[in-house]
């Protein structure tokens, strides 16, 4: 009798054959399959041209913000830049699930192949860890604007803006690329079925049948601080932003004050409760469909509805829109 045990190497899942390791014929698993959300035909069709268009105006959204925050002078300041920033990581995040998403629900679920499976993780993790940095530097930004308003432009440089955006792409490709790498090294045995429409890492690590250990304490290690410290530094923040607005002794400047903050704010609100419901505190009570319905809220509609948040609420954008369609 021969022993099958399935296992992967970079190599052999480049070249998807069967390979004989000590003795034992080893079957390699070259792909996965994603079920997504599981649905008549009639819905999933309604569902495709949904997130379609969700899609098409989440990349206009953004690269109308991007391309406005560049020409229009009004717009050189360092909140702006911040803004053309989150726009880059809503593109690229979307662009990483959605296409994907869209063909599954076309073919009511699609395979994709283990490389492809680790770099939409590594690409969402990214994504998401830069997102949580950036929101914490617009937080500090916001409260060097309004607690130290004198001082404000003499902080927030143009080089500092540069840096703090340079530093949270590395820490968030960084920090990702040592989480796949470890990833990628586990072995898995199947079933290859991930019952999500993108390669999650909770849904990927069920399908491995080597000790995940270490790769749940790396996500302790680096990613928890990841999240947990941002978002003790925006908390601090609004509390002081809070408490200098009160002090404001006009109505009128107090709304003025306010009204910086508010979009941000809403960002911040929808992005940390859809992530911590889904990673951090989830229920007994949740179910599969119901971390789908949550992870579509933040991985879909708060990259569509972020270029309209900062566009609606904002008046120098909606000015520079109003400019530029003149």
């Amino acid at each position: 009798m021969v022993l099958l045990e399935v296992i992967h190497t970079p190599f052999s899942l480049l070249m998807g054959v069967v390979v004989l390791t000590e003795g034992k014929n080893v079957t390699v698993i070259t792909n996965f399959f994603l079920l997504g959300f599981q649905a008549s035909k009639s819905l999933r069709i309604f569902q495709f041209c949904l997130f379609l268009l969700i899609y098409y105006g989440t990349i206009c959204g953004n690269f109308l913000i991007i391309f406005l925050v560049s020409i229009s002078k009004n717009l050189h300041t360092p909140m702006y830049f911040f803004i053309s920033q989150l726009s880059i990581s809503d593109i690229l995040l979307t662009t990483n699930i959605v296409p994907k998403m869209l063909q599954i629900l076309l073919h009511n679920g699609a395979t994709i192949t283990f490389i492809d499976c680790i770099s939409q993780l590594y690409f969402f993790c990214a994504s998401e860890a830069f997102e949580c940095l950036l929101l914490t530097v617009m937080s500090y930004d916001r409260y060097v604007a309004i607690c130290n308003p004198l001082r404000y432009t003499t902080i927030m440089t143009r080089s500092c803006c540069v840096k703090l955006a340079i530093t949270s792409w590395g820490f968030g490709l960084s920090i990702s690329l040592i989480e796949m790498i470890t990833t990628a090294m586990l072995t898995f045995c199947g079933p290859n079925i991930i019952d999500h429409f993108f390669c999650d890492m909770n849904p990927l690590l069920d399908t491995a049948c080597s000790d995940t250990s270490i790769v749940h304490l790396e996500i302790t290690l680096l990613g928890t601080p990841s999240v947990i410290i941002p978002t003790v530094i925006i908390i601090i923040s609004y509390a002081k932003i809070i408490s200098a607005i009160l002090k404001i002794p006009s109505s009128t400047g107090r709304q003025k004050a306010f009204s910086t903050c508010s979009s941000h704010i809403t960002v911040v609100s929808i992005f940390y409760w859809t992530m911590f419901s889904v990673y951090v505190f989830p229920t007994k009570e949740e179910t599969i469909n119901i971390s789908k319905l949550l992870s579509l809220l933040y991985t879909v509609f708060t990259h569509f509805i972020n270029p309209i948040i900062y566009s609606l609420r904002n008046t120098n954008i909606s000015a520079a829109v109003k400019k530029l369609l003149k």
